[in-house]
């Protein structure tokens, strides 16, 4: 029982500490597992820009082929390019050693990233990137201050600066404007320089992005949609069957 009571406990501090921090409305993903085009383009995306740092130690490529309806051969020649095999799972290069002198920190694995923050919260992460000159990489975000991670997709989506809200009642201690809880995050920010993809474009692959990611953190689910359209026609056709042996069995009663 305290066991029980120290996880609830947890859990509803977790809640509390996530939505204290949410500074802005989070976007919606609309995230659609059935789309496996859009799977695919996300994973082309996953192994081009956040593999060299970041692993997913839980997913192989091999099975991820499977899923998304790639051939071995498609998934060595369009997934691959750190000299694995198609049986190994997504690891990085990068040492641990490596990573903390240059980041300060281990970039996390993200095998199951969707499911700690939520597809919403990643979306509305990757869009939020914008200028600031007193971090280290140049670049900060709205959705995850001070973040140590580089804009690794500039190029794509340009360089973004945020913009000082007029609407702000007051200015905070350090005298930066306080954010307003309900203006859209795609409101707060201005392009200064302009990317390889414009907005909506930028939008649309940050959220194949997120939807592959989501994937990653349960594959099993795409197995549990195939099978259950055919679970649900069983039990259709198999409550009209016992209907009918219902009323042949108890006809001659009633």
């Amino acid at each position: 029982m305290k066991r029980i009571i120290a996880g609830l406990t947890l859990l509803i501090w977790s809640g509390v500490t996530l939505a204290a921090g949410a500074k802005v409305p989070l976007l919606d993903a609309r995230v659609d597992l059935s789309d496996r085009a859009s799977l695919q383009r996300g994973g082309q995306l996953f192994v081009n820009y956040c593999l060299g740092c970041h692993s997913a130690n839980y997913m192989r490529y091999n099975r991820m082929g499977k899923d998304l309806g790639l051939t071995d051969q498609q998934v060595q020649e369009n997934m691959i390019f750190t000299g694995a095999k198609v049986g190994d799972t997504m690891t990085v290069a990068m040492t641990a050693e490596d990573a903390t002198q240059w980041f300060g920190v281990v970039p996390p694995d993200l095998s199951v990233i969707s499911r700690a923050r939520g597809p919403n919260w990643l979306f509305s992460y990757l869009l939020a990137f914008y200028e600031d000159p007193k971090r280290p990489f140049g670049m900060n975000n709205l959705v995850f201050p001070e973040v140590g991670m580089p804009h690794v997709m500039a190029a794509q989506q340009g360089i973004q600066v945020l913009k000082e809200d007029p609407h702000a009642e007051a200015k905070a201690d350090d005298g930066e404007h306080k954010l307003v809880p309900n203006k859209p995050l795609t409101q707060r920010f201005e392009l200064k320089t302009a990317g390889t993809m414009d907005a909506a474009e930028f939008r649309g692959a940050m959220r194949d992005l997120t939807n592959f990611l989501v994937y990653v953190g349960e594959p099993a689910k795409l197995d549990r949609y195939r099978v259950g359209f055919w679970v649900i026609a069983f039990l259709l056709v198999f409550f009209f069957l016992a209907r009918a042996l219902y009323k042949e069995y108890w006809k001659d009663i009633h």
